[in-house]
């Protein structure tokens, strides 16, 4: 199962809350979850971090917001389950990818990436990147799964179709709303645009609505609270043929967590 952008609080709850048993329900062998969010509705930190393996969670994945809290650095130094963009200028500290393996299981390799359309930061080309990662992993890992976070809708196609045939899964973050795209290419390769993400969804993607309304509306900065109700879980989950590499079913998941 791979697990959409935790926000704040909240979505750390869901995950606590849901992730055990979305586990036993559906015999999953490993979780992956994008954490970007997951402290204060901005960054991560080690503390948060810990609340998400505690939970369940295997790998966790990042994005824009990797920098938002200073702590991070402790994550990116010595936390061999935390992966952040791999298109980063070389020198950058932290992974890129990383390779899960358990006994009795195929090895995983889980690579993040991260869009430059209408994103920020400076960013080598995530297409050429991720090309050769992928290729840098295949001999170690038949399961290859790719978290790319992108804004823009034809970016994520355009790497899910580049990686047909070559990853197991391209699941789309960042953008908050969870698409109903999900399908297998020809090749093997499952692919959903957006898992959406894991919080409060009666706010805006994760924020309470006013602040973002006041900003639409004055062009002036707002503080951006997380919002609290109808805290949700969504992500998907992939069944994968762990010999070939190939996807044999995809599946959305969106669990709400019960008050």
């Amino acid at each position: 199962m791979f697990i959409g952008d935790i926000v704040g609080s909240p979505g750390r709850k869901a995950v606590a809350g849901l992730v055990p048993g979305l586990r036993a329900r559906h015999g999953l062998d490993m979780v992956v979850a994008n954490g970007e969010n997951a402290a204060g509705g901005n960054g991560i930190t080690p503390d948060t971090a810990a609340e998400i393996y505690a939970a369940g969670v295997d790998i966790i994945t990042c994005g824009d917001h990797l920098w938002d809290q200073k702590e991070v650095g402790v994550l990116l130094d010595a936390e061999p389950r935390f992966v952040r963009p791999v298109n980063y200028p070389a020198g950058t500290p932290g992974q890129g990818s990383t390779v899960f393996e358990r006994e009795g299981l195929p090895a995983v390799g889980v690579i993040n990436a991260q869009g430059r359309t209408f994103m920020r930061g400076e960013m080598e080309n995530p297409f050429r990147v991720v090309t050769d990662e992928v290729k840098r992993l295949a001999p170690r890992a038949s399961v290859i799964l790719v978290d790319f976070h992108a804004e823009a809708t034809s970016e994520k196609i355009a790497m899910g179709r580049m990686l047909d045939g070559q990853a197991s899964l391209v699941v789309g973050t960042h953008t908050h709303v969870q698409t109903a795209d999900e399908k297998i290419y020809d090749g093997g390769t499952a692919f959903l645009c957006d898992a959406g993400f894991t919080g409060p969804h009666d706010g805006v993607i994760g924020r309470d609505w006013e602040p973002v309304l006041s900003r639409f509306l004055t062009s002036q900065p707002q503080r951006m609270t997380v919002a609290k109700g109808n805290v949700r879980l969504q992500g998907v989950i992939v069944e994968v043929d762990g010999a070939t590499g190939r996807a044999l079913s995809i599946e959305r998941v969106d669990e709400p967590l019960a008050v």
